[in-house]
């Protein structure tokens, strides 16, 4: 049940990164465009693969959901074991927005995505670091009510028990 949990929670950081990215891409133009980075990404690696890349909202549709499926899995990890998982979660997060702002460039990517403005890489590392919080909450949320969902069925056992 506990995996579940973590992949819940990762879901929930993922679904938070791409709905910040989403709508604040639409209101700001200093605001960090991490689905062009990914798909600028993607368009590599079918290139390498020797496979004609998808162009226009097929390749925008596939880098987003290739994002929400991956950062759910990256941000699962914060669940797995039974302590800490703020501190993972935490961490994962800041690792990731640092990875976008600092990875771009030796991977041969455009690094304008994340690094165009100070506002750009603040906001980039703030996404993900704000992913990697709601992934450790959910998950902690849902462990919560399994223990508390575990307490009660461990008291009501005992007064069944006590009764004969």
């Amino acid at each position: 049940m506990k995996v579940l949990h973590a992949l819940i929670g990762g879901l929930a950081g993922a679904c938070a990164v791409t709905v910040l990215h989403q709508v604040i891409k639409k209101k700001d133009e200093e605001a960090p465009r991490m689905d062009l980075l990914g798909m600028e990404s993607l368009t590599k690696l079918f290139d390498k693969a020797g496979v004609k890349p998808p162009e226009g909202d097929q390749l925008y549709y596939l880098t987003l959901g290739g994002d929400i499926v991956s950062n759910t899995i990256y941000y699962s990890v914060a669940g797995l074991g039974d302590k800490k998982t703020w501190l993972k979660g935490s961490a994962l997060g800041l690792a990731a927005g640092l990875g976008a702002v600092f990875l771009p460039k030796p991977l041969g990517l455009n690094e304008k995505h994340s690094n165009r403005t100070k506002q750009t890489q603040l906001l980039s590392v703030l996404y993900y670091f704000t992913g990697g919080v709601i992934s450790s909450a959910v998950i902690k949320l849902l462990d919560g009510k399994q223990q508390k969902d575990a307490v009660s069925l461990k008291s009501v056992t005992n007064k069944i028990k006590q009764a004969f």
